[in-house]
């Protein structure tokens, strides 16, 4: 009886665990969507696996500059985004999965499109590092939060 009731235990690991493989995989490959769309101005490619309610936070020095609330509102400020540079590439350094919610490095370069009231110029690089965090639910993105680095 104890054999068998061991057996059970097993094989429900097992199961948690194919479930959460499969989720690590879908979360990863929607975040890798995101970021290629991104990185080639492609606003549609970015929402495919948004939730329609995302929420998205753009934090610097600790404080929300920028925030959005649902897939439209998202989607406008993403096109009005666009203008702001001629290049723009984000490239994953480092992966942190916590069932929900998924962690990323990031190297951030982008040249610029026009001048900033800050004193950057048209046509100036830049080359940031931050972090990204992706939170899903239903196996959509649900919030991301951009916390940059100078």
């Amino acid at each position: 009886m104890k054999y068998f009731a061991f057996l059970n235990f097993i094989a429900l690991l097992s199961c948690h665990s194919d479930k959460q493989v499969k989720m690590k995989a879908q979360q990863k490959s929607a975040i890798e969507n995101y970021v290629q769309a991104y990185n080639s101005f492609k606003i549609e490619g970015m929402l495919k696996d948004l939730d329609p309610s995302v929420i998205f936070e753009n934090i610097s020095n600790g404080k929300v500059d920028l925030a959005t609330d649902g897939v439209v509102a998202f989607k406008e400020q993403a096109e009005a985004a666009k203008s702001y540079f001629t290049k723009r590439k984000q490239t994953i350094t480092n992966w942190v999965f916590a069932d929900r919610v998924v962690t990323v490095d990031i190297q951030y370069e982008a040249v610029l499109a026009m001048d900033f009231p800050n004193g950057l110029k048209k046509g100036d690089s830049l080359q940031l590092s931050g972090r990204s965090v992706f939170y899903f639910k239903d196996g959509k993105i649900i919030k991301i939060q951009d916390r940059g680095n100078a």
